[in-house]
């Protein structure tokens, strides 16, 4: 649980509360991806931050991220075909190397998303991860102006990612536990960082980033406060579907994004009966 309070250049390019200077409430959910439970949080895998503000007159606006700046597919067929790929041969509990071999010698798209994995070790902690938008959005401003944009969210205290030695000897579970005992010592905090598109930037493929170029200011901070287990605590309640937004700040039609919503409505009914 926690805070955000939006600055007044964002306030220039949207129109939404978000980004009215004062304090809004946010319900957070920090996850590692995929469904795996046990898997070990040195893992290299994603990290997931998902955000819910609670603007006035019980409107809602949902972000959702990874710390990666760009996705393994641009069709929700490629990211179906990975999972096929990646599922374990029974014999040996693994998934087949040669399987998942073909699968990326055949999707060249997903190649920026393995390099990112490849040279970025996974971050020491929940609050030491800078999580990205992914996707292409649209801020819309006082005058009905689109503006494309993509964020970030930058750790205030920077960004720190597990040594070679840390990625072997790291507790099983530990970004938990170490979020929790940030917060009970002082917030973990995040700026958020909008970077504006340019013509000819792609607004509907998420494995492409932006140049770092790109004209970019902060838009807010966010600050939480309280963190505790899922099991039992506010965010456990919520779907964060990315579709959830507020006047002022719109999709585009990135088939990912737009996928996004009906899949993690199917995920959050099996998480709730337990599936």
């Amino acid at each position: 649980m926690g805070e955000f309070i939006g600055t007044p250049a964002a306030a220039a390019y949207s129109s939404s509360a978000l980004f009215s200077g004062k304090p809004v409430p946010v319900i957070a959910r920090f996850s590692l991806a995929g469904g795996n439970p046990d898997v070990p949080d040195a893992a290299r895998n994603a990290r997931g931050l998902a955000l819910e503000f609670r603007l006035p007159n019980s409107n809602r606006q949902h972000m959702t991220m990874l710390n990666s700046p760009v996705f393994i597919g641009s069709q929700p067929a490629v990211f179906n075909d990975l999972i096929i790929a990646s599922k374990p041969d029974p014999k040996t509990g693994k998934p087949d190397p040669q399987v998942l071999k073909a699968f990326f010698d055949s999707h060249p798209e997903t190649m920026a998303s393995v390099d990112f994995a490849k040279t970025h070790n996974p971050p020491a902690n929940y609050y030491s991860a800078a999580f990205y938008s992914i996707h292409t959005f649209k801020f819309i401003d006082a005058k009905k102006v689109t503006h494309l944009i993509k964020w970030r969210f930058v750790p205030v205290g920077g960004e720190k990612a597990l040594s070679e030695q840390e990625l072997k000897s790291a507790p099983h579970d530990f970004l938990e536990a170490n979020l929790i005992a940030q917060t009970k010592k002082a917030p973990a905090k995040w700026d958020m960082i909008v970077y504006l598109g340019q013509p000819g930037d792609p607004e509907t493929n998420p494995t492409i980033a932006w140049p770092e170029t790109r004209q970019h200011f902060t838009a807010g901070t966010l600050s939480i406060t309280q963190a505790m287990p899922q099991k039992g605590a506010e965010c456990e309640k919520i779907n964060f579907d990315p579709l959830v937004m507020a006047d002022g700040i719109a999709p585009t039609d990135d088939p990912i994004l737009l996928f996004r919503s009906p899949a993690y409505a199917i995920s959050f009914g099996k998480r709730l009966s337990g599936q």
